[in-house]
Formats: C-alpha cells, sequence, structure tokens
C-alpha cells in the first residue's frame, strides 16, 4: 500500500517506512541561511572554518525543512489532518555540503481520538541520515488521522 493512501485504520504500531533520496548543495544551505538563519557557520566554508563544525553546516531548521519535504512527497497520509506538534526534536549530527539524505517513520502508538470519532492519532519517530548512516535528524510528534470507518461512540 502506497503511505500516502493511509487511513486512521492502516496504521499499526512498529510499522516502518523508509524513504527519500536527497543530496544537499552548498548553494542551497548558504541559500536557506541567508534566509532564516543567518550564522557563520551556515553561511560559508571558511565561516565555518572557525567553528567546532570545521565547514559548513546547513542549519537544523533546513535538515527539518528537507524532511518535511521529504515526508510529503513519500509517507505522509493524503488524510492526514496536520500535527498538534512535536514532542522532540533533536539534531544529533550536522549535515554537510554533498550528504545524501534518507528518512523512516516508525508508528510509536496509535489512538482514536475520543472527541472526534471521524479521526484518529499517530505518534511517530521520524528518523533522517546521510550516506554513512549517521542520524541528522531525530523528531517525534502526532498526527491527526482521517478513520476510514468512524464511529458512533469511540469508548
Amino acid at each position: 500500500m502506497d503511505p500516502r493512501e493511509r487511513f486512521f485504520e492502516d496504521y499499526r504500531e512498529g510499522d516502518a517506512v523508509e524513504f527519500g533520496d536527497r543530496t544537499v548543495t552548498a548553494e542551497e544551505i548558504i541559500a536557506f541561511a541567508r534566509a532564516y538563519d543567518p550564522r557563520s557557520f551556515h553561511l560559508s566554508e571558511e565561516g565555518g572554518r572557525a567553528t567546532p563544525y570545521g565547514g559548513l553546516i546547513a542549519s537544523g531548521w533546513h535538515t527539518a525543512a528537507l524532511t518535511m519535504r521529504m515526508l510529503v512527497d513519500h509517507a505522509l497520509s493524503r488524510h492526514g489532518l496536520g500535527s498538534p506538534g512535536l514532542d522532540e526534536l533533536r539534531w544529533p549530527a550536522p549535515v554537510r555540503p554533498g550528504d545524501r539524505l534518507r528518512c523512516r517513520a516508525t508508528v510509536l502508538e496509535t489512538r482514536r481520538s475520543r472527541s472526534k470519532p471521524d479521526r484518529g492519532i499517530v505518534r511517530q519517530r521520524v528518523e533522517t541520515f546521510n550516506q554513512r548512516g549517521e542520524t541528522v535528524l531525530v523528531w517525534t510528534a502526532a498526527g491527526l488521522v482521517r478513520c476510514r470507518t468512524p464511529i458512533a461512540d469511540p469508548d
């Protein structure tokens, strides 16, 4: 089944979906930094050399945006209704020019909404990895997903 076609009932705890293949360029790292996070280590190789990173790295927010795009393109359900927010967001390792990113989304928990019988809540851990298998982003969040079959009384 295409993960983008899942209804709430199609999510099972422990299920994982792997997706994405995105190479990051120095030009896009710098463009994002100029617009949203203009710190020296995001703006130039030279600026990054004077830091513990030793060179140009992507903003964590850029990494999050790239991950979100891969989620939308490959894994988020078209029956999704958004998210009330993140429980966790970490950037364990930096993204550098030339890194090739891929993701994995793992279902941690599912439950029907008590107040809105047309939807359920799916908590997932999303991890983004570079070509060396290093984790560059981890987030845990709940998403709201339409039910294929709403029930009148979820209790």
